[in-house]
């Protein structure tokens, strides 16, 4: 997917509906977009972020993304209008509720990634389930009905 080519963004801030293809697209740019920015949440891109960036959006897209991908998205001009929070609440509603939980669960990962875990992570890392509408029980991974 070429960076430059955020059709379901552009699509999803026009107020449109999405179909199921449509969503699976706007659930890879979510990814890629909130997982760049995290590269960049603590202004210190690491190259050992960079790579699990770039390995769980093969896993959980099937896609290849260079490392030239994640930094160009981690200083995309999306944001000088709208903010990462912005464009997290407008596509939210758009989003499988499934798709919402694993974005906040990828974000954790690559968190974990390097040697510690910033303050300026963790807000970022707040900011986004806030914004992603991600409860704490989805966080961690419980669901009514599930057995212990």
């Amino acid at each position: 997917m070429a960076i430059a080519d955020l059709k379901s963004v552009l699509k999803i801030f026009g107020g449109a509906d999405v179909s199921e293809d449509e969503q699976n697209e706007l659930y890879k740019e979510v990814l890629l977009m909130t997982l760049a920015r995290a590269a960049d949440a603590d202004i210190n891109i690491q190259t050992v972020e960079v790579d699990r960036i770039r390995e769980i959006l093969k896993e959980r897209t099937g896609q290849d993304f260079s490392a030239a991908d994640v930094r160009i998205a981690a200083r995309s001009e999306l944001y000088a209008e709208a903010t990462l929070r912005k464009y997290l609440g407008s596509v939210r509603g758009k989003m499988a509720d499934k798709d919402r939980v694993d974005t906040v669960h990828a974000l954790a990962d690559v968190f974990r990634s390097d040697a510690t875990v910033s303050v300026l992570e963790v807000d970022f890392f707040n900011r986004v389930a806030a914004a992603l509408q991600v409860t704490p029980a989805e966080v961690a991974g419980l669901t009514a009905g599930d057995v212990a």
